[in-house]
């Protein structure tokens, strides 16, 4: 387990992911790549290597702030034993009403674990640059709309965002309950909530394009994907960027419970 900082707030990354080589040397894992992009000053955060079988006591998730779900390389709807006791702890901080944010894999198995369905994607891998279109634009807007650790000025959310993408597993149906905040001509669940405090999204506001062209060229060299597909989602990242300060912010906002709604 590594803790950043003693903090009034205390957040965990569930790690469902192994650090690539790359990764490592460039960001010293995957935990600073989330907390970069997620967390702010003065606060604590905590890894849980949940791919390993690293879990949080159950004493003590009263702690804890926030979570976070990163994505994996394995499939959310698996019956690997640690994927199973996720979903019983997802479960769990639902039911504590803990702020939950899924990402990629996470995404997923936030659907899974409260009944929604998640399955191979019909169309395939969705890797590179995607635009999301917004569908419950005046809830991102009160997600974007306060943010002390970037901008204390309202910021309005774009009808759509880029933000990059790598899986070939989806969303196929949202759980009872749970709106669809946001979907691409790709993915049809590219975005959702659940109860307030459950955020799940496909793509990845964490990821800089730099890993996201490692990652590519480590699926083609493990056969994943064809060369050509490849070499496309490579050049479309030298044409275009990611919304990634808007990812980051609407996560930041979303974990830390500031919605302008609720300061009303």
């Amino acid at each position: 387990m590594k803790v950043l900082l003693p903090a009034c707030r205390r957040y965990a990354l569930l790690l469902a992911a192994r650090d690539s080589d790359y990764v490592k040397k460039v960001y010293g894992g995957y935990f600073n790549v989330f907390v970069s992009a997620f967390g702010e000053e003065g606060e604590g955060w905590d890894l849980y290597r949940v791919v390993d079988g690293e879990f949080p006591e159950m004493g003590e998730l009263d702690k804890y702030d926030g979570f976070v779900v990163s994505g994996s390389p394995y499939d959310a709807y698996g019956d690997d034993c640690w994927i199973l006791k996720l979903c019983y702890l997802l479960q769990t901080l639902c039911a504590m009403e803990k702020k939950v944010l899924g990402v990629c894999f996470g995404h997923q198995v936030l659907c899974r674990a409260f009944g929604g369905k998640v399955g191979k994607s019909y169309t395939g891998w969705d890797i590179g640059l995607r635009r999301v279109s917004i569908v419950k634009d005046c809830l991102l807007n009160d997600l974007m709309e306060v943010d002390e650790f970037d901008d204390p000025e309202p910021v309005e959310v774009p009808k759509s965002l880029a933000i990059i993408e790598c899986h070939q597993d989806e969303v196929w149906e949202v759980p009872a309950g749970a709106e669809i905040i946001a979907f691409s001509e790709k993915t049809g669940v590219e975005m959702f909530m659940l109860g307030g405090h459950v955020m799940g999204i496909q793509g990845h506001p964490e990821y800089t394009k730099d890993i996201l062209c490692n990652l590519i060229d480590r699926l083609l060299d493990n056969g994943c994907i064809e060369r050509g597909f490849a070499e496309d989602a490579k050049l479309a990242l030298e044409v275009s960027e990611p919304d990634r300060k808007h990812w980051e912010r609407i996560c930041r906002n979303f974990l830390k419970g500031r919605l302008h709604t609720a300061a009303l």
